[in-house]
């Protein structure tokens, strides 16, 4: 879909829609105004008819408005100003693209950046305008042998800009905006391919020809026999049992200076994961092909900021492998060493994620981080506490966990803190080895960081547990691209 920046006359206007608000009680805005007067007072009389009073969620699509050079006009209502806010405004944005995909129009030029956000420029506004219209575009349908006929009919959306002095930056942030989209879209394919598809191999595989496609990134894929001689003990425990054999991938964008520390992210990569030993029920298992959604997201990721050519330095590292139940898969009460040289007491294969990333987390010292963020679909307790709204956040650096909520909220992929205290540890406690990988059954999230903890003292470290949040189930069933937005509009944030 291609988005285009300027600043326009909608009366003068040549489109197949404009988008216009409304708020209550049937005011117009500025475009709006200036539209209703080039049309005779067209806009004003079907106001007064009542069909549309500006409450939210409102919306009304005319056809052959007098004296105008648009083929239609879409009203949307916009409720009461004194009430707008960063949540409406997304509400707004997802039921005009509702609008527009149900139309046959080709293009159209929107208006809605005449609505006031407090805290918020033209430069935000455009992002999401950009943003929700290319989420609402996404399809996946590659794997269907008589495709739908769903294509959406919209191909280009220009969006308004009131003040040519904010031209530049405007574009800037639809520039971002695409580029985040772009890779929302990676991750989401990722995510929603099958497990006999993805595999680590496949996930190496993509990440390769990610870095073909960018001259600044470089990828670097390890393969068993090297995790071996890395002694990552706890990772190769996950990969015992299945046939697929697991990968290290480490994709290095070189942006910034050589001397310059890199972000790192860590995501995990359990490209399908059965629980192993400790066998899931069957109940919506094959939603576990998601259990790789935070390496999704680092890819995903890797490929906006190289898009966007930013001028810094950042590594992704995925420990990609199945869960499997095999006759040589790890059993409860195994022990095993990690590449710290930390020994785990393994009471249940399936907290597997967390014996992954402790071994790239161990790995990730090399690169000498500026800060090192890990995501994963961790645990199940994350749902249970926060439900599928925002992801849990939890760290060893407050400043660091800070400029992830801030993020978050900047760009409407939210996080929240949950505690990292001390008491927590003692419920890691095993009587023959250094720890167990489970604390029991209070306090999952929490216990499930604190064991990462042990693994991150060397570098201020974040862990983003995004259970609920990688992935829909029902009848909207699919990986939603999270939390791409997040890390990306902290990459954004440290230039």
């Amino acid at each position: 879909m291609e988005f285009n920046v300027k600043t326009t006359t909608p009366e003068k206007q040549r489109s197949a829609c404009l988008i216009i608000t409304v708020s209550q009680k049937r005011k117009l805005s500025r475009s709006g105004e200036l539209l209703d007067s080039a049309s005779g007072g067209f806009l004003s009389k079907i106001l007064r008819s009542g069909d549309i009073d500006g409450r939210l969620g409102q919306s009304l699509m005319l056809h052959n408005v007098p004296g105008i050079q648009a083929d239609r006009v879409l009203l949307v209502g916009c409720g009461k100003a004194r009430e707008m806010n960063d949540r409406t405004f997304i509400k707004i944005l997802n039921s005009v693209s509702t609008e527009l995909n149900d139309t046959a129009a080709i293009d159209a030029c929107s208006y809605l950046t005449d609505i006031s956000l407090k805290e918020r420029d033209t430069s935000w506004k455009v992002l999401h305008n950009v943003l929700l219209m290319w989420h609402s575009h996404y399809q996946f349908d590659r794997l269907k042998s008589d495709r739908p006929n769903h294509k959406k009919s919209l191909r280009k959306l220009t969006l308004n800009v009131p003040d040519r002095r904010d031209l530049a930056k405007a574009r800037q942030a639809a520039e971002q905006g695409m580029a985040i989209g772009k890779g929302m879209d990676l991750a989401r394919d990722l995510g929603n391919l099958p497990a006999n598809i993805c595999t680590p191999a496949y996930l190496a595989k993509q990440a390769r020809q990610l870095a073909k496609a960018h001259k600044k990134l470089r990828v670097d894929v390890l393969d068993e026999a090297d995790m071996r001689e890395l002694k990552m003990g706890s990772l190769l425990s996950v990969s015992a049992g299945s046939r697929e054999p697991a990968k290290l991938i480490t994709l290095q964008y070189n942006g910034g200076k050589a001397k310059q520390k890199p972000i790192v992210l860590v995501g995990k990569g359990v490209t399908f994961d059965t629980g192993g030993i400790s066998l899931k029920p069957g109940a919506a298992m094959d939603e576990m092909k998601f259990d790789m959604c935070g390496a999704a997201s680092v890819i995903g990721t890797l490929n906006a900021v190289a898009t966007m050519q930013l001028p810094i330095n950042v590594v992704g590292i995925i420990p990609t492998t199945e869960n499997m139940p095999d006759g040589l898969a790890t059993k409860p009460g195994d022990i095993v060493t990690s590449m710290s040289g930390q020994t785990i007491e393994i009471l249940n294969t399936d907290a597997e994620g967390r014996l992954i990333l402790c071994d790239a987390l161990t790995y990730a010292e090399k690169y000498n981080p500026r800060c090192v963020i890990d995501i994963a679909t961790l645990t199940g307790a994350c749902i249970v506490a926060l439900g599928k709204i925002p992801s849990a956040v939890l760290g060893n650096h407050q400043p660091l966990i800070d400029d992830l909520i801030r993020s978050g909220n900047q760009i409407e992929d939210k996080v929240w803190e949950l505690p990292l205290w001390e008491e927590y540890q003692d419920q890691l406690k095993s009587n023959f080895a250094d720890m167990a990988n489970i604390g029991g059954r209070d306090a999952g999230t929490i216990t499930a960081a604190c064991f990462l903890s042990r693994f991150t003292k060397k570098y201020k470290w974040a862990h983003l547990d995004i259970a609920g949040t990688a992935w829909k189930s029902g009848e909207d069933k699919g990986s939603t691209g999270r939390p791409v937005p997040l890390l990306t509009q902290y990459i954004l944030n440290q230039l």
